[in-house]
């Protein structure tokens, strides 16, 4: 019997992204692995284990402290792991026999003017040391593979992809439930939709350079929602926002709890995805899964997450999104048959195989 420790701090600082990784994962493997040993490692701010099963414990180490590997390692000591998993890139110096990692993206590297000067500092200078420590280390997407062979020298070998899954309360719903929600939130029916944190990463300005060309030749279409949190140099955004003057065609909503965002897709006629890079994309698989059809950037792993579903844009070029939008909301049969393949699409994406991989691979660390 192996004794694993996963660590989830972030948790508690955190939604969404990373988090759920470590939440759906956790769960995912209280229900497959019932022979091996598990210590669940929390902030010890969080209230509420994340885990019904497993041993919880609560650390001090706070997470992207600049004396984190450090400190860690020491706390970590007493509890004799045979195989740490740290989803958050950075293990510490010594945590257990073997070490495995989560690398979901290398956005840091691509695009460090995105990051805070924090994230920068956490990341940049601290990544080549934590994938040549390793182990072993997980990915969500061929495209961060590549990526860590080829910015980062690892071998191919070392690297494990394991896709990762959707939540199942992502799925249609009813016209009746709709409708009632729909008035409930205040929201129109049939909008094109983006979800994300609203930063430069996310190409938001070039969204509305291309919504506004659509309005030149559409002007009837669908109004526009943005439902996310302002993030990082969020200034430069908001700027863009009321320059366009979209008036009441645009509607952002930062207000929208994580439970109804089931609701939000499915009265969604189109989720429109520019970003310039994705470690995974939740918001494209997750609006598959609800009957959403998506038109994503031909960049980064989002080729990887729609496959055959929906359109692939430049996320450089605002006619060309604004001509994807164009045919999604023109051509009926088109997007019939393109929601039904993005629903079975969708149903690739299971937790439960994204932790039979991680469960697969401590098994052979530790050999």
């Amino acid at each position: 019997m192996l004794h694993i420790g996963i660590d989830v701090r972030l948790t508690h600082y955190r939604t969404g992204g990373i988090s759920t990784y470590m939440r759906r994962l956790v769960a995912a493997l209280e229900h497959l692995d019932t022979a091996n040993r598990y210590t669940i490692l929390h902030s010890r701010k969080m209230p509420e284990p994340i885990s019904t099963r497993f041993e919880s414990t609560h650390l001090w180490t706070p997470s992207h402290h600049r004396l984190e590997r450090l400190a860690l390692s020491v706390e970590l000591a007493r509890f004799r792991l045979d195989v740490l998993h740290s989803p958050d890139f950075i293990p510490p110096w010594r945590g257990a026999q073997r070490h495995v990692i989560t690398v979901h993206d290398l956005t840091f590297l691509h695009y460090p003017q995105y990051l805070t000067a924090e994230a920068r500092g956490y990341y940049n200078d601290q990544i080549a040391t934590a994938v040549k420590q390793a182990d072993h280390i997980l990915v969500d997407s061929d495209n961060t593979r590549d990526d860590l062979v080829t910015m980062l020298n690892v071998p191919a070998a070392k690297i494990t992809v394991h896709m990762l899954g959707v939540d199942e309360r992502f799925q249609p719903l009813d016209a009746a439930t709709l409708q009632y929600q729909r008035q409930r939130l205040g929201l129109p029916d049939g909008y094109i939709l983006f979800v994300g944190t609203l930063e430069p990463r996310k190409n938001i300005i070039g969204l509305l350079a291309a919504y506004r060309h659509f309005l030149e030749t559409h002007p009837d279409a669908p109004p526009l929602v943005l439902v996310g949190r302002r993030g990082w140099l969020f200034e430069e955004t908001q700027a863009k926002i009321e320059q366009v003057g979209l008036g009441s065609r645009l509607i952002w909503r930062e207000d929208i709890a994580d439970d109804d965002m089931p609701i939000i897709y499915n009265l969604a006629r189109l989720l429109v995805l520019p970003s310039f890079y994705e470690g995974f994309g939740f918001p494209a698989l997750e609006a598959m899964a609800c009957g959403t059809v998506p038109i994503v950037s031909d960049r980064s792993s989002l080729p990887e997450v729609v496959g055959d579903v929906g359109l692939l844009i430049n996320p450089d070029d605002p006619e060309i999104m604004a001509a994807a939008m164009r045919q999604a909301l023109t051509d009926p049969d088109w997007y019939a048959a393109n929601r039904q393949r993005g629903l079975e699409r969708a149903q690739e994406f299971t937790w439960e195989r994204t932790a039979a991989i991680a469960l697969a691979t401590y098994k052979a660390v530790a050999r």
